[in-house]
């Protein structure tokens, strides 16, 4: 059984689209996002859009900055340390890829 406001909200939007109130809307002619899981989809445009990256993208952005650190140490005690450093997050970098992809 039909909702009783179908034929109203049809008619509604058989108007506006007569009146081309659809016709400048952002994004089109683009794809939709798929909605296998709308609530991941929603989360991951509201990232992107406010320049947040997953977790094991900034953590491969630290690593690479210790990378870039540790050229320029010669103390064997400090180049030691960073080296522990990349060490522990390279497997922070590990199970974050893992618990994003599933």
């Amino acid at each position: 059984m039909a909702h009783p406001l179908e034929d109203l909200i049809d008619a509604r939007i058989h108007a506006a689209q007569q009146d081309g109130a659809f016709d400048d809307l952002a994004g089109l002619g683009k794809p939709l996002l798929s909605a296998e899981d709308p609530e991941n989809a929603l989360m991951n445009r509201l990232m992107r859009e406010n320049g947040a990256v997953p977790e094991f993208v900034s953590l491969s952005r630290e690593l690479e900055r210790l990378r870039s650190e540790l050229a320029d140490v010669t103390d064997r005690t400090k180049r030691a340390d960073i080296l522990k450093d990349m060490s522990l997050m390279d497997a922070k970098i590990d199970l974050a890829r893992n618990a994003y992809r599933k």
